[in-house]
Order: C-alpha cells, then sequence, then structure tokens
C-alpha cells in the first residue's frame, strides 16, 4: 500500500463535511466521503464487536450509553425536543452506583486541592469509599527526571514534580473500581491512564487560563484566539 493510499484510508470524521443527522455512521440512508470509516473499515468493527462481546466490557458499555440517555429529560417527545439535565459529577456518580462500584479513586492536581476536597465529600456523600491522591504525593524532586532549575515552577527551591504514575499505583494498590481524574497537567493525565489498572474517567482538564475549560480558547479560535493558529 502507498503512503497516499494510506492515508486516504485513514479515518478522518473531523473533517467530514456533512452534518450530523446526514452522516452514514448516524443515518442508515447518510451520506459519507470516500474516506469514511464506517464505510471503508468493517474489520475494524467487527474487532471490536468483539470486544464489546466480552461480558465485563459488555456490561460497562451498556451501563455508559444508559447513562448518556438519562442524560436527557423529554426525550419521549422526540429528538428536536431534549433538554440536558445532569451536570458531568452526577453523571460520574450515577455511573458508578450503576456499576455497583463503592471504592473509587480520585485523582487530582495540587492547584485544584480545594475542589478535590468538595468532590470527595460529595462522593462520600453518596455511599462512596474514596480513595484520593494529589499529584505532588510522593515529594519527588523534579531534578529526578531531569527538570533543570530554569525549567522549574518555583526557581531557585525544592519542587516536587507530578507524580501520576505513583497516583495510579496507589489506586491499583487499594483496588479502586472507578478512578476520577480532577485537573491533571497535558501529559499527566496520559499517565495515569497508562498505568491505571481501573478505568478512568476525567471530570474536569486543566486550562490554567480559561478556569478549567478548555473548550472556551476552541469557541474563540476565530475572534479572540485567532492567534494561535500563526506559525
Amino acid at each position: 500500500m502507498t503512503m497516499d493510499r494510506c492515508l486516504a484510508e485513514m479515518s478522518n470524521c473531523a473533517g467530514c463535511p456533512f452534518k450530523n443527522a446526514d452522516r452514514f455512521c448516524m443515518n442508515l440512508e447518510g451520506k459519507h466521503p470516500e474516506t469514511c470509516p464506517t464505510r471503508n473499515q468493517p474489520d475494524t468493527f467487527a474487532q471490536a464487536n468483539r470486544e464489546y462481546a466480552k461480558p465485563e466490557i459488555r456490561a460497562f458499555a451498556h451501563a455508559a450509553s444508559v447513562q448518556e440517555g438519562e442524560g436527557y429529560a423529554e426525550r419521549e417527545r422526540g429528538y428536536a425536543h431534549v433538554k440536558p439535565l445532569k451536570p458531568r459529577i452526577l453523571e460520574i456518580a450515577e455511573f458508578a452506583q450503576r456499576m455497583n462500584y463503592r471504592r473509587l479513586g480520585l485523582i487530582f492536581c495540587a492547584g485544584l486541592a480545594r475542589e478535590g476536597k468538595l468532590v470527595a465529600d460529595f462522593l462520600h456523600s453518596r455511599g462512596f469509599e474514596i480513595v484520593s491522591a494529589i499529584c505532588k504525593v510522593g515529594q519527588v524532586p523534579k531534578e529526578t527526571i531531569g527538570i533543570a532549575d530554569d525549567q522549574k515552577i518555583a526557581i531557585g527551591r525544592h519542587e516536587s514534580m507530578c507524580n501520576p504514575i505513583s497516583q495510579a499505583m496507589l489506586m491499583n494498590a487499594a483496588k479502586t473500581e472507578f478512578n476520577i481524574l480532577l485537573g491533571l497537567c497535558v501529559g499527566h493525565d496520559s499517565m495515569v491512564f497508562k498505568y491505571s489498572d481501573a478505568f478512568c474517567t476525567v471530570l474536569a482538564a486543566k486550562d490554567r487560563v480559561f478556569g478549567h475549560n478548555p473548550l472556551a480558547a476552541v469557541y474563540t479560535l476565530d475572534s479572540y484566539y485567532r492567534y494561535l493558529k500563526q506559525p
């Protein structure tokens, strides 16, 4: 297979020119571009379906889909009338209850220590046992991973590195059933996903400028933050 052909056959759903209601993946009579993976890659979906057939994966996927549907009110009136109903923190709690989880992991950033306590207290009030770990756990100096003094935030003194591998390992040792990430940095969250034994979800992603609402920059890419698109 040539490189050009390989690129042409790669999934490019973000570049699909059709509205959601008219897309082939969502409408049995829908339209599709030549690169449409729904049309072109049946072997991928067959492989995925074999994974969904595994009992533990099927149960998780089923609960997630039920939770998705219950996030909307007035569904009986038709799709045009549905209304969003629940904040994400409530959906996480309901999903965990639906899965009969009792021990949850809360993996949070030191910059959101106050929010971490609020979230832990809320989940406790819903009947869960909470195991939590702050990003600086372990007091490991940044020099351990080769960070120079002028690369620190706190130049000239000890600075503990963010320690996502240890956060994940603490959850693994406690045998948490579901881990919730709150405000971790780009890359640090990725290492939690890699090293966690349990499934993870994200309550909030780190965005220092926009108060942990990363989509604010996306919504303004053609206006206030258009400079981000410049070389």
